[in-house]
């Protein structure tokens, strides 16, 4: 029986190790020996594979670090294999053995690994010739040498081709993370390495997972950009300089990416969890080794529920307690000698009977089966090749509301679910939305949702574990197998199978969220990035019936110039028009932009009546529809009464529905992105992790089109990356007391911003010209230069601010005006006196010419291995020189649409061909207005690839706010006020 048994391990370790994933090793084939241990790592398996090809290189390293005794080319180490098989005869005791050879195999493994790699330089470099950093380049926050930011090149600069004569150092194994260091020491054209053994982060985390690994495994991104991205945010980075300014570190990621690749949360609640256990005195070495096994929070809540305050103790914890442990284990271990009765103890409650016995060694029993990892791992696999279904119900709650008189309401509640009130799909093809929909009908409580997992599943895991699994060791009366058999349902029945359906469910409502915020993040992007209307002056209209149409109009600059209620839909209406005309003529207005609320439609249709008419001549007036959507959250908002306070709220919202078209980012950032309109399922999504994307959508947006300094709002400057409220209150502070910034070193003279604010702010500030500001300039420090220059250095006597002061410098800097980063501002004049320009003609074409020669005849990359710098810091800085002054990334984006007539929803015909604007994308299809009140839906299967740009093709629904397409009208609902529509293509 014993060979039976070795067999049967060796058979499990084959299998494994021939699919190639030795990380997913059964707990049988971890108890091996050492040496075994050591045949089946794949690190060590690598070097060996190779000695064929290349001996001289790589098979003495593999020798003298994985197996020092090796040089004796004996065997003697064969026969020793089977003594080595220690925890073998014990079931029960074996889960425990297992866990801690899990955790010592790891560490083993994890040194193993790392010796090798080490000393295996000529391997791991030629493996990693196609890192963009593979000696670790690191930013200059992670620097120790000295240097100041404008001086030498960046510190993520290092030219390619470099990584074969870099020495042996380069990959930093078993070394501890670098603590985050300064950036202003930052060595200029010299980083420090990053350490490329991810265990260093594991071991911060105290778990048997590395987390790297796990990383990888999860977001399908490369282990080494993993890494470096993990220590990039354990420095304090933000994700918009990670992504401008350390590209080559992630390999050209963007910012969604980048914000996917954080896994840090388990292992935290993992913690957590761990010292609540600890306090209550109840954490034992196999349960603290469960924890730290856990790589879903699945697992983690299995493994915990039982411990959880308020709730009753696990079966198998009474009959534990009970001392019945020993008898399960007998019953596995040697069931010839087991005899129930011996553990009959009258009068004990749970002991007194032989079928109260039985019943507790049943329990303990299906809890082992329950938490054996082996046995998780094969029921998965059973289900993941079967047809496991989701079904949703109309549940009896609402039947029973339904029936009751006087409960009017729960009917149409129903009716809104009806496509789920008998709905069954698979797990595999359900969509991201009837995900979403179908957690909010159970949550109000209107559906009965429950996952259906085939009886083949059962019968298979069943025999599975009295055949191979959980089969006794030697021969075992029929009442004990009797015990093992219900052990083996009960623990189906009553633990893995809700634990699979919560599994299920979660990872469907997991997939279904991320989706939907990630749509939302999409969204909101393209909704903050529409091109702004620069240069007119504009009439903002909040329509209204009974209170009236609010009016704002607004300067080229967004200044108001006067506001007012007019009443157009009454009989006052010709009276009002003349008002209007005599306004708009006044003030030179030529542009009207109205809200979609209420009145929207009456309202368009009355101005393009008089637009029609020709009604403002000379002037040529064209009116274009805006979302009003959270202007009216806005308009009593704190920040609304400080920036109007003696405007009423209903005309606030008029200022802002105006502002959201002359700066649609300016205006936006001031409302919570949630209130913006734009998204599906919002509320039904987790609040936390929307926010913190919303967060950093607006930061990224922001920080991409830049803010001037100067002229900016605080509450716009607090969502540049590296700057929070206090510090945007601060600068506001400093620019009130001593007047414009002259350049973007006088940062470092504002209260609270330190080194690694200003590392990470600084690229995304902009400090224009002077006269750029004469209308914008604060009365402390009117548009002198001189004012500005003397505050400072008055400000700071007699409070250690001096020394500060006298440090930075006072005279503007032309690269302040781009997008280049101080880090990189003598890169950025070595390359101007290497193609014979100077910063005087930065934005002109005869210095574009230059660099396009230069360039051309050179090469990028050989350019910037003659400066010293990355090709990507050199793009960069090649396009913060060439690009005209007030350049705005927002200008390749589309623009409000503005017209002058009115198309109706009687007007429309099937077959028709029509324009219009994407207003909303959901994960069912795009929401698109075409003009005529209603907007019409794109249904997701008529959105293929062949209709859209190829730049497009990647994303999952590929439209968003604002995009213009050219579609086809398929079938008009004027009852229910729907619009079916086709794509035809994207209109650019």
């Amino acid at each position: 029986h014993q060979m039976q048994r070795r067999t049967r391990t060796v058979k499990v370790y084959t299998e494994k190790t021939t699919d190639g994933d030795s990380d997913e090793l059964s707990p049988h084939t971890q108890s091996a020996s050492e040496d075994e241990t050591e045949e089946w790592q794949p690190e060590s398996k690598a070097p060996k594979r190779q000695q064929k090809a290349q001996p001289s290189e790589k098979k003495p390293a593999v020798k003298r670090q994985a197996k020092p005794k090796e040089p004796k080319e004996s065997k003697p180490k064969v026969p020793r294999k089977p003594v080595e098989r220690k925890p073998r005869a014990p079931r029960a005791p074996k889960q425990q053995a297992l866990l801690e050879e899990e955790a010592g195999g790891a560490n083993q493994t994890n040194s193993i690994c790392d010796a090798a790699e080490s000393q295996q330089s000529g391997r791991v470099k030629e493996e990693r010739l196609s890192f963009i950093v593979p000696d670790g380049s690191c930013n200059d926050n992670m620097s120790r040498a000295g240097g100041r930011w404008s001086e030498g090149p960046s510190s993520s600069h290092q030219p390619y081709g470099v990584k074969k004569e870099e020495p042996e150092e380069d990959f930093a194994f078993d070394e501890p993370s670098l603590k985050r260091q300064k950036t202003s020491s930052a060595p200029q054209g010299r980083p420090t390495r990053l350490p490329t053994s991810g265990r260093a982060f594991g071991e911060d985390l105290n778990m048997n997972w590395d987390l790297i690994q796990l990383l990888s495994e999860r977001t399908g991104v490369e282990q080494w950009v993993c890494l470096n991205i993990s220590q990039l945010f354990r420095e304090e980075n933000t994700i918009p300089f990670i992504v401008r300014y350390r590209k080559e570190m992630i390999n050209h990621m963007d910012a969604d990416a980048v914000r996917d690749v954080q896994l840090v949360a388990l292992a935290k609640k993992t913690q957590t969890i761990s010292q609540t256990l600890k306090k209550e005195g109840v954490l034992t070495a196999e349960l603290e080794q469960a924890l730290r096994n856990c790589r879903t929070a699945d697992e983690l809540d299995h493994v915990y529920a039982p411990y959880k305050k308020g709730s009753k103790l696990s079966k198998a914890c009474r009959a534990k307690q009970l001392g019945l442990e020993s008898a399960a284990q007998a019953l596995l271990q040697s069931p010839r000698t087991l005899d129930l009765r011996a553990w009959v103890k009258p009068g004990t409650e749970g002991l007194s009977t032989v079928e109260e016995v039985s019943t507790g060694v049943e329990q303990i029993l299906a809890d082992m089966i329950a938490k054996d990892g082996e046995s998780l791992t094969h029921i998965r696999s059973l289900c993941d090749n079967s047809m496991v279904m989701l079904q949703s119900s109309v549940s009896k709650t609402a039947l029973k509301e339904q029936q009751k008189e006087g409960h009017q309401g729960k009917p149409k509640d129903i009716d809104k679910f009806h496509l789920y009130c008998d709905f069954t799909c698979s797990v595999q093809r359900i969509q991201h939305h009837q995900t979403l929909a179908i957690n909010r009908g159970e949550n109000l409580k209107i559906l009965t949702v429950k996952v259906n997992i085939p009886d083949c599943v059962k019968s298979d895991f069943c025999g599975w574990c009295l055949n191979v699994r959980w089969k006794p060791n030697g021969y075992t009366r029929e009442e004990l197998m009797k015990i093992l058999r219900d052990a083996v349902e009960d623990s189906y029945k009553r633990l893995l199978f809700p634990l699979l359906s919560r599994s299920y469910r979660t990872k469907l409502t997991v997939s279904a969220e991320k989706e939907s915020i990630a749509m939302f993040v999409r969204n909101l992007r393209q909704r903050l990035l529409v091109c702004p209307v620069r240069g007119r002056v504009i009439m903002g209209v909040d329509p209204g019936f009974r209170h009236g149409c609010k009016l704002a109009i607004l300067s080229p600059t967004s200044q108001i110039l006067f506001t007012d209620v007019v009443y157009l839909h009454g009989s006052q209406g010709n009276r009002e028009a003349d008002k209007l005309r005599h306004l708009m003529i006044r003030y030179s207005c030529n542009t009207v932009v109205i809200g979609n609320g209420t009145a929207c439609r009456e309202t368009e249709a009355f101005f393009a009546d008089l637009i029609s008419r020709r009604f403002f001549q000379p002037l040529d007036v064209s009116y274009c529809i805006t979302s009003e959507a959270g202007a009216s959250i806005y308009s009593v908002s704190p920040a609304a009464v400080k920036e109007m306070p003696d405007l009423d709220p209903n005309l606030r919202s008029a200022v802002s529905i105006g502002r959201r078209v002359q700066d649609p980012l300016a205006e936006l950032v001031k409302i919570d992105p949630k209130h913006i309109g734009i998204g599906t399922y919002q509320h039904d999504v987790s609040q936390s992790s929307l926010k913190a994307a919303l967060d950093g959508v607006v930061q990224e947006c922001v920080s991409f089109v830049g803010v001037d300094i100067n002229i900016c709002s605080e509450t716009l400057m607090r969502h540049v990356a590296g700057l929070n409220i206090g510090r945007a209150k601060s600068i506001a502070e400093w620019r009130e007391t001593n007047g414009p910034f002259m350049n973007r070193d006088q940062l470092r003279l504002v209260k609270g911003l330190g080194p690694k604010s200003y590392q990470q702010c600084a690229g995304f500030i902009r400090i224009n010209p002077l006269d750029h500001l004469n209308n914008h300039s604060d009365a402390a420090g009117g548009n002198s230069a001189q004012a500005a220059q003397e505050k400072p250095a008055a400000k700071g006597k007699g409070k250690g601010k001096t020394k500060a002061s006298a440090a930075v410098p006072t005279l503007p800097n032309p690269l302040d005006q781009t997008c280049i980063h101080p880090e990189s501002y003598a890169v950025a004049r070595s390359f101007l006196s290497l193609v014979g320009g100077s910063v005087d003609q930065m934005g002109r074409p005869e210095l574009r010419q230059c660099v396009e020669a230069s360039v051309k005849c050179q090469g990028l990359e050989a350019l910037a291995e003659t400066l010293n710098t990355t090709p990507d810091t050199l793009q960069l800085i090649i396009d913060g020189l060439t690009q005209p002054p007030g350049f705005d990334i927002r200008q390749d984006f589309e623009k409000a649409d503005f017209k002058r007539g009115i198309v109706s929803m009687s007007d429309l015909r099937e077959g028709v061909v029509l324009t219009g604007r994407v207003e909303n994308a959901t994960l069912f299809g795009a929401f698109v207005d075409i003009g005529v009140g209603r907007n019409g839906l794109i249904h997701k299967r008529y959105i293929t690839p062949d209709k859209l740009p190829a730049d497009q093709r990647r994303r999952s629904l590929a439209l968003g706010p604002g995009e213009k397409v050219e579609v086809r009208v398929l079938n008009v609902d004027p009852q229910r006020g729907r619009i079916g529509l086709d794509l035809i293509r994207v209109l650019r």
